[in-house]
């Protein structure tokens, strides 16, 4: 049996007080941060194959169903206003974007159609692919893997079972076996959690890696909104000197952005 299939290993939850219900959730998920650590040989071989390629033109698709899938999308989304960066990170779903907000039946069993969606973003051998699926087996994801180190993709895949079909098509496996879920079978707990932790992991150190970060600074961001533009203000305080919090305003919205006004005071 598949490690996310196992009972949980607390029973008649049904019968719990909430903080019972909330003690037995927390200590399942400090089992995760633990399990993903023993993981980072693996995610550093990807990332640093990830940044070579992306150094060359490369993207990074992620690509799942349900949940996994979900994860990823939010992992990719997030990357253009973190770190200025467009089209880096795609995030693919079975069903396509209505699957983001509702199930929908069936569309992790089509075997075809993972590989038609990397397809519709025209993909080359310098792309890096990751299949995130908690079971290792959604065919969605498989089929796109396989088809993706034909052409020479960078293939990698997260799952959470051991032997998981996923993890023998992928170059770089990434295997976190976190155990029963508190609820059994509902892998959007443990596995859901070391998933996102992962995701975060590899998109952050890639674009680290890649210069969008200075310091610990994320210079590149977008301002998009007040709380931003106040953040990259401070940002340029810190970085150059500057004392006259207006000033350091004024030069981030003429520049617009943190890297540009601070090269522009020290130039």
């Amino acid at each position: 049996m598949k490690q996310t299939e196992q009972n949980s290993l607390y029973s008649s939850l049904d019968s719990m007080t909430t903080e019972e219900l909330l003690e037995g959730m927390n200590a399942e998920d400090r089992k995760v941060p633990e399990v993903v650590g023993g993981c980072i040989p693996q995610i550093s071989h990807f990332v640093d194959g990830v940044v070579e390629r992306m150094r060359r033109g490369g993207r990074v698709f992620y690509i799942g169903a349900g949940t996994s899938g979900r994860l990823g999308i939010t992992d990719a989304s997030e990357i253009l206003p973190t770190y200025g960066v467009d089209g880096a990170f795609i995030g693919l779903i079975a069903g396509g974007d209505r699957a983001i907000r509702r199930a929908v039946e069936g569309a992790e069993d089509d075997p075809l159609q993972g590989w038609k969606d990397v397809l519709g973003f025209n993909p080359v051998a310098e792309d890096s692919i990751v299949g995130i699926s908690a079971s290792g087996a959604a065919p969605y994801v498989l089929e796109a893997i396989r088809n993706a180190r034909a052409m020479g993709m960078l293939t990698a895949c997260i799952t959470c079972n051991e032997d998981a079909p996923v993890a023998a098509e992928a170059e770089c496996p990434i295997v976190a076996v976190v155990g029963p879920e508190f609820v059994t079978g509902s892998t959007r707990m443990k596995a859901g959690t070391a998933t996102k932790l992962i995701l975060n992991m590899i998109s952050t150190s890639v674009m680290i890696r890649l210069g969008h970060v200075k310091g610990s600074h994320m210079v590149d961001m977008q301002l998009t909104n007040k709380k931003l533009v106040d953040r990259g203000t401070r940002m340029i305080m810190e970085e150059t000197g500057l004392t006259d919090y207006d000033k350091a305003r004024a030069l981030l919205l003429e520049y617009g952005s943190v890297r540009a006004a601070v090269e522009s005071v020290e130039i």
